[in-house]
C-alpha cells in the first residue's frame, strides 16, 4: 500500500504543477488586494468545499452530474457568472488601503468567496470520483483509504494555494500601484478564471 500511496502523491503533485486555475487565480487576486494572511479565509472556504465534493464523489453523486448535461451546465455557468460578477465588482471597487478593514476583506465574505467559487465548479466532483478509485486497494478497508487520499489532496492543494497567494502578495507589494490599479488587475484575473471554467468540457478536472 505504501507504493500505491507514493504513486498517488506523485500524481497529485504533478496535477498541481500547472499554470494557475480558477481557485489559484482567486487566491492570487485576493492576496494582491488584502494580503496573504487575510486571504487564508479564501483558502479555508475552498478546501471546505473540496471536503463536500469528495463526500459527494464517495456517495456516487459524480455519476449524476456527469450524466446529466443540464445539471452539469447549470452548475458550471452559475460558477462562470459568479466569477464574472466578482471580477466586475473588483474592477469598480474603490478603496484606500490594500490591507484595510474593508467590507470586501472581512473573513466571512472571503470564506464565502472561496467556498462558492469551488462549489460551483462541477468538474471537481467528477475529478475526485475518477481519481480516488485508481488508488484504492480493494483488499483493504476502503473508508480509511479514502480519508488518507482526501487528506493528502487537501494538504497539497492548501500548500499550492498558499504558494500562489504568497506570490500574489509579493507582486502587489512590489508593484507600488494604487489600490484602484490592483483592483482592476484582480478583477481581470477573476474574469480570466471565469473564462477558464467556461471553456472546460466534461473531461474530469479540478
Amino acid at each position: 500500500m505504501t507504493e500505491v500511496y507514493l504513486v498517488y502523491l506523485a500524481a497529485v503533485a504533478v496535477f498541481f504543477a500547472t499554470p494557475p486555475d480558477t481557485s489559484q487565480l482567486l487566491i492570487i487576486a485576493n492576496s494582491m488586494r488584502h494580503g496573504l494572511r487575510r486571504s487564508l479565509w479564501v483558502v479555508a472556504g475552498d478546501l471546505s468545499a473540496n471536503v463536500l465534493q469528495m463526500t459527494a464523489a464517495a456517495f456516487g453523486l459524480a455519476a449524476v452530474i456527469a450524466t446529466s448535461a443540464t445539471a452539469f451546465s447549470v452548475i458550471k455557468w452559475l460558477g462562470v457568472a459568479y466569477l464574472v460578477w466578482i471580477g466586475l465588482r473588483m474592477m469598480m471597487s474603490q478603496g484606500t488601503s490594500r490591507r484595510g478593514q474593508t467590507a470586501a476583506g472581512r473573513p466571512a465574505r472571503l470564506f464565502r468567496l472561496g467556498f462558492v467559487t469551488s462549489m460551483t465548479n462541477p468538474f471537481a466532483v467528477v475529478f475526485f470520483a475518477a481519481l480516488f478509485p485508481q488508488f484504492i486497494v480493494v483488499e483493504a478497508p476502503v473508508l480509511p483509504q479514502l480519508l488518507i487520499l482526501g487528506a493528502t489532496y487537501l494538504v497539497v492543494d492548501g500548500a499550492t494555494l498558499l504558494l500562489w497567494g504568497w506570490a500574489g502578495d509579493r507582486v502587489a507589494a512590489r508593484l507600488n500601484a494604487s489600490l484602484a490599479t490592483i483592483n482592476r488587475i484582480c478583477g481581470g484575473l477573476m474574469i480570466g478564471a471565469a473564462a477558464l471554467l467556461g471553456i472546460k468540457d466534461i473531461t474530469p478536472q479540478r
